[in-house]
C-alpha cells in the first residue's frame, strides 16, 4: 500500500511541477510572442482553465505528501518528506496571496476592458511564478530524495 501511495504520489507531483514548468518557460514564452491581443486573451483563456484546475492540484500534492509523511514517519526519508510538504505550503500560501489576485483580474481581460498597467501585473504574475516553480521544483526533489 505504502509502495502505490508512493507512486500515485510522485505522478501527481510531478505532472503539477511539469505543468508549472511548461507554463513559464514554454508557454508564456509563446504568448508574450504573439502580437498583444492575441497573447493577452491566450494568457486570460489560459488564466480561466489552470485557475479552475491548479487549486486542487497544488492542495492534492499536498495532502498526498502530507499522507507520505504520516505513514512512512518511521522510515528513513520522512524529514525529506516533511521538507518537500513544507515548500508545498509554501507554494499554495504563495498562489493564495500573491499569484491568484493578479489571475482572477487578468482571466476576465480583454482588448475592451484590460488595465492601463497590464503588462505589468502580467510581468509581476511571471516573476511570482518563476519563484513558486522553484520552490515547486524543490519540492519535487526533495520527494523523489526520499523515495530513493
Amino acid at each position: 500500500m505504502l509502495e502505490t501511495l508512493e507512486v500515485v504520489t510522485t505522478v501527481v507531483v510531478g505532472l503539477m511541477v511539469g505543468v508549472e514548468f511548461s507554463v513559464a518557460f514554454v508557454i508564456n514564452p509563446i504568448l508574450n510572442a504573439l502580437p498583444e491581443d492575441s497573447g493577452m486573451l491566450g494568457r486570460a483563456h489560459g488564466g480561466r482553465m489552470l485557475g479552475a484546475v491548479m487549486p486542487v492540484w497544488y492542495i492534492t500534492s499536498l495532502v498526498l505528501v502530507a499522507i507520505l509523511a504520516v505513514a512512512g514517519w518511521h522510515h528513513e526519508g520522512a524529514g525529506l518528506l516533511v521538507t518537500a510538504g513544507a515548500l508545498l505550503m509554501v507554494s499554495v500560501i504563495m498562489s493564495v496571496l500573491l499569484l491568484v489576485p493578479i489571475n482572477n483580474r487578468g482571466k476576465t481581460w480583454t482588448p475592451d476592458n484590460r488595465p492601463e498597467d497590464w503588462k505589468e501585473q502580467k510581468n509581476r504574475w511571471d516573476r511570482y511564478h518563476y519563484v513558486r516553480v522553484g520552490v515547486i521544483v524543490a519540492a519535487f526533489a526533495f520527494l523523489a530524495a526520499a523515495l530513493t
